[in-house]
């Protein structure tokens, strides 16, 4: 596959940070060494492969001496371009599909008919020439065999009229055809409800299939933070993505008797997709929080959300 090339935004935003770079003089080994973010995401945001977070850029800018405000607006600008997210990739020039594949086939068997495609059967060329022909046979009808071909006759027509009394008389079958054997049903839904779901994963339960997302927040490093709810499930749970390791999500439901859960992103692959927390269960007006702990511990960031049923 390739790359799919960057939003006009998404460019100039990469053109920018290539110079912010260039001007600390650092090498994507030691660009990764000063700064919270690895070699290879470094290497995808100054190449416009994947925008950058929001602390990724300050921290740049922080290297090379310049205010944030500028490539930060260029983040922003690149993050609601529609072209930004869920583009099509485009097809190489090389790649050849089936039905090119066809044409090709079919192109080379009409510049040599006289190669068969393997597997296939030759054609049908008509009767050899060496074979003998029906006005070269003289036609032998003697005499004698006349009485045998009438008794031949007569003896088929005898069979044919014993088989049809036979089946005539048979006695009528009672068998019943056979019903069609059952389908197996499809395990469809969540697999758990309310009280059953409280503490379990959202995603191994199916009860994440068809979430709303009560709340969303995008925090001061770049990650971002979504407070998600079931209907089915009557639970509710919070994810994070766009966060490096380290990074802590917590979630608390209700108030006096609340359920906290938490999720820390520990590995480069939870990084780079997302975490969630387990279930709570949440009932109608019920406050559901989200705080949001950054791993380099510059503070938190808390936001609350609330299940209202639409009437």
């Amino acid at each position: 596959m390739t790359s799919r090339a960057p939003s006009p935004p998404g460019a100039r935003l990469a053109a920018v940070l290539q110079q912010l770079r260039q001007r600390t003089g650092l090498s994507l080994a030691q660009l990764a060494n000063a700064t919270t973010y690895s070699k290879s995401s470094w290497e995808r945001y100054l190449n416009g492969k994947s925008l950058p977070p929001r602390n990724a850029v300050k921290e740049l800018c922080g290297l090379a001496g310049e205010p944030a405000d500028r490539a930060l607006a260029l983040l922003d600008i690149a993050r609601m371009d529609p072209t930004e997210h869920g583009a099509p990739a485009r097809t190489p020039a090389r790649q050849r599909t089936v039905a090119d594949a066809d044409t090709s086939t079919a192109a080379s068997a009409t510049a040599r008919p006289d190669t068969a495609p393997p597997d296939t059967a030759p054609p049908d060329t008509g009767p050899s020439k060496t074979a003998p022909s029906a006005a070269d046979c003289p036609r032998a009808t003697p005499t004698g065999r006349r009485g045998a071909n009438i008794v031949t006759v007569l003896a088929s027509l005898g069979a044919v009229a014993l088989g049809s009394l036979v089946l005539i008389h048979l006695p009528p079958s009672h068998r019943k055809p056979a019903s069609p054997s059952p389908v197996p049903a499809v395990a469809t839904g969540a697999l758990c409800r309310h009280t059953a779901c409280q503490d379990k994963d959202p995603i191994a339960t199916r009860c994440g299939a068809e979430p709303l997302t009560l709340a969303e927040h995008e925090t001061a490093t770049g990650a971002w933070i979504q407070i998600r709810y079931s209907e089915e499930c009557g639970t509710s749970w919070a994810r994070m993505w766009g966060a490096v390791v380290g990074d802590r999500v917590e979630i608390r439901a209700g108030g006096r008797h609340s359920s906290l859960h938490d999720a820390q992103v520990t590995t480069r692959k939870e990084a780079d997709t997302y975490v969630h927390t387990l279930m709570s269960v949440v009932g109608p007006g019920t406050s559901v929080q989200a705080c949001f702990s950054p791993a380099t511990g510059s503070g938190n960031e808390c936001f609350k959300a609330y299940y209202r049923p639409s009437p």
